[in-house]
């Protein structure tokens, strides 16, 4: 499993989550609407989720409903 950034991100990108990421797996540029999160880096560590202040992060299995697909989107950032 992974951990999803959903659209309480959007216009936000907070970097608290950047900073304390052990493995380095959270990216955005500066023109991004957000932060991403890539699923094949994530460790579950869930140090993100408590370092979000606007709760945008989400256990894959957590996520709700309707931003389910942001599961997608974050794995979209980071193919190609």
């Amino acid at each position: 499993m992974t951990h999803v950034i959903a659209q309480p991100c959007i216009d936000v990108k907070d970097k608290a989550c950047v900073d304390v990421c052990p493995v380095d797996c959270i990216h955005g540029k500066d023109d991004d609407p957000m932060l991403y999160i890539n699923p094949a880096d994530c460790i579950d560590c869930t140090l993100c989720v408590d370092a979000c202040p606007v709760t945008a992060i989400f256990a894959e299995e957590d996520l709700p409903e309707e931003w389910s697909n942001y599961t997608k989107i974050n794995a979209d950032y980071f193919a190609s």
